[in-house]
């Protein structure tokens, strides 16, 4: 255990400035707090916050740090106060203190919901000042340098699991290599012992087949450099376990396979110093293809700076190079601790810099909830990386499964919402198409909103599929409530009253329900029936014939909507979200149309015929009796099915497809469901107008020969 005078030092051997006061007060207050506590370890509990803040002295942070390190844990497990820390050490150390505090239920639970929101609560206090990211990261090594200690299985699993997940890929991101590298070996330890077992047998094979090869390849390196009057140090270390097994199972390559068990690194003085070292290393080694990666002109985005390359190198072996500065080398080391001006601003307001979090924040303030934010945060922590240019040469990193579509909203989110269209290097593409290493991507864009839920399949970044559930939610909200209000506003007139906003209110303590915009959508929902309804409003009136009503939809008695009758107008309404178009009978304008109310989905339109709407016949209250409306769906296309037989001879399906585009359709699929020596059986989805233009188009696939009929499918 550190003693309290080596702590002091520590801290004025880096920072003389440090407040030698406060580092002591701090001690002492936290010793005498913790008292007689225990770890599970036997240690007197204080050591815990001691070993922490010894952490915090490695990576050289100011003493308002290495304070709050010391007094972390005194408020959650405790009788201090918050205003007690305040009181004894400044609201700077109170506000850290109480920002750790805040993550302290971080730890998975069984209920996950409550997990989610500390994750949450996490993000917000690291935004604020990221020295609170710095103590947790540390509270947690400690912790997982002692996780031996807990008897519970299945709490080990849990707690390295949640380390894996959560604190190793925050430490990556803001540079702190060492100590990601630590946690994930250590996690990795309890979460699969038997591979690290075997890894690490191998690397002591390789090591007693190999003897002294690593030394005898630094002598290489650095006599070879020198040769060239370049001022360097070279030095080697093997990889991490977990480093290595990680790229085997995500290349799913074998051991032997590895250039980079064990890395050189090569730190010059200057950053064109990098470029001199790499030139002489490709001159005296042969490189090996496609293991040239630039981090110096395109850094990571957590700012590490570096020339990666790999070699056949001395002796004949592949080896990895990297070459960087000594600045770029604490940083890679070091992370955000490595910034001196970090540690002296004021309130850590430095941290803000950090484009990955204020991504987390727009993904924060786009998700649903909590648990929606863990998932898209999960998302976005753990990626490969591409880097991609707008059409005015700036840089955007993407992960490596990125689409345009993320590209649009990583620029902006406003980009993202009205994206259209894409170019990539100058040509259209499809928005699913995955992005590569330096291509230009040009959004095309819209003057209108228009995110489409599809676009969930493909989307690679969390704040792309963040934004796109907002939207979705936004407009599904919008759509129910006017298709609600449609609904009430037919249930006024089938008891014959005039539709009026004071009467629903009235109703609404009966629905318990807080408002009308509620209220309306609880009805486009189906959560709500129009016949609740009617019972609220009008308690002693009965809606009359919905029964008869639908009996007769069901069997196709009603006639053609007319203007001003009680069927309910599909207007403005996107269809896949409060009203959903069914597949089975693929209802166009023109249509004799019903609908089907489904709970927490909305409406499925069906056609009059369609043979679906029998398994309803017993529940009346959920038809409705919709038209279409005309100004709407002019300048809509819509998808028609064709059933078709057509003779298996050459060429009939240019044939076909000629019909349909001479008609002015287009086949957006088709499928043959059967075949014989003589004819196809064949569905075809045709893009069309209106049942007319579908109609126009039978009759002209009907004259062709090679057509034997046509009819629309129908489920």
């Amino acid at each position: 255990m550190i003693r309290q005078y080596e702590l002091v030092e520590r801290v004025k051997a880096y920072d003389p400035t440090a407040d030698e006061g406060a580092l002591n007060r701090a001690y002492v207050f936290s010793l005498k707090a913790h008292g007689a506590q225990i770890r599970a370890s036997g240690d007197p509990y204080f050591s815990h916050p001691l070993e922490v803040a010894g952490i915090l002295t490695g990576l050289k942070l100011d003493c308002d740090t290495i304070v709050t390190a010391l007094l972390h844990d005194t408020v959650e497990d405790t009788l201090a106060s918050l205003d007690e820390i305040e009181n004894h050490f400044g609201s700077p150390v109170a506000r850290l203190v109480d920002g750790v505090t805040k993550l302290s239920q971080i730890e998975l639970q069984s209920d996950h919901t409550k997990q989610a929101e500390n994750f949450r609560k996490f993000v917000l206090a690291m935004s604020k000042d990221i020295r609170v990211l710095l103590v947790k990261l540390a509270d947690r090594l400690h912790n997982m340098r002692t996780l031996l200690f807990i008897k519970n299985d299945d709490k080990r699993r849990r707690i390295a699991n949640e380390t894996m997940d959560i604190y190793a890929p925050l430490a990556e991101r803001i540079g702190l290599q060492t100590i990601k590298d630590e946690l994930e070996d250590l996690a990795f330890a309890e979460i699969n012992p038997d591979a690290r077992n075997s890894v690490l047998a191998r690397l002591d094979f390789l090591r007693k087949e190999s003897g002294d090869i690593v030394p005898r390849i630094l002598t290489a390196l650095r006599e070879m450099l020198a040769g060239h009057r370049l001022r360097v140090d070279v030095e080697g270390r093997e990889k991490r376990l977990y480093s290595i097994w990680h790229k085997m199972e995500t290349k799913n390559i074998a051991f032997e396979q590895l250039s980079d068990i064990v890395a050189f690194r090569v730190i010059v003085e200057t950053p064109e110093d990098c470029y001199r070292a790499l030139g002489y290393v490709h001159s005296a080694y042969p490189m090996v293809p496609g293991r040239f990666k630039d981090y110096l002109s395109t850094p990571k985005p957590n700012g590490y700076r570096s020339l990666h390359t790999s070699v056949i190198g001395p002796e004949r072996q592949r080896i990895e190079i990297q070459i960087r500065t000594r600045e770029m080398h604490e940083e890679a080391e070091l992370g955000v601790a490595a910034h001196w001006a970090f540690k002296q601003a004021e309130g850590g307001s430095e941290g803000k810099q950090y484009r990955w979090l204020r991504e987390l924040l727009d993904i924060l303030d786009s998700a649903a909830g909590p648990e929606e934010f863990l998932e898209h945060t999960k998302l976005e922590m753990f990626r490969d990386q591409v880097f991609c240019f707008t059409p005015h040469g700036d840089l955007i990193n993407l992960p490596r499964s990125a689409t345009p579509v993320d590209f649009a909203y990583a620029v902006h989110s406003d980009i993202g919402d009205t994206c259209v269209g894409a170019k990539i290097n100058g040509r259209m593409v499809p928005l699913r198409t995955q992005l590569s290493n330096g291509d230009q991507v040009e959004i095309i864009r819209s003057t209108v909103p228009a995110p489409s839920p599809t676009w969930e399949g493909f989307l690679a970044t969390g704040k792309a599929r963040a934004s796109v559930r907002r939207f979705t939610r936004s407009k599904q909200r919008k759509e129910y409530a006017t298709l609600g209000q449609a609904i009430a506003e037919k249930v006024f007139r089938e008891v014959d009253e005039t539709f009026a906003l004071p009467v629903i209110e009235q109703a609404l303590p009966r629905l318990k329900l807080k408002s009308a915009e509620e209220m309306f959508v609880a009805l486009g929902q189906g959560h709500l029936t129009g016949q609740e309804l009617s019972d609220a409003c009008f308690p002693r009136r009965r809606r009359p014939g919905v029964a008869s009503r639908a009996l007769s939809l069901m069997r196709g008695r009603s006639g053609p909507t007319k203007a001003g009758d009680a069927a309910i107008p599909i207007r403005g309404l996107m269809p896949g979200v409060a009203v959903h178009l069914a597949e089975c009978c693929s209802p166009l304008p023109g249509d004799r149309i019903v609908g089907i109310v489904s709970t927490g989905i909305g409406v499925t339109v069906h056609t009059i015929d369609c043979d679906t709407l029998v398994s309803f016949g017993d529940t009346p209250e959920r038809w409705l009796d919709l038209s279409w409306d005309k100004v709407d769906t002019e300048s809509t296309i819509h998808v028609g099915r064709l059933s078709l037989i057509v003779a298996n001879e050459t060429g009939s399906l240019a044939e076909l497809a000629t019909a349909i585009a001479k008609c002015k359709g287009n086949i957006s699929n088709l499928k043959i469901t059967s075949r014989s020596a003589e004819f196809f059986d064949i569905l075809v989805d045709v893009e069309v107008e209106d049942a007319r233009h579908l109609t126009d188009i039978m009759a002209t696939l009907r004259a062709i020969p090679c057509v034997s009929n046509v009819d629309r499918a129908r489920g």
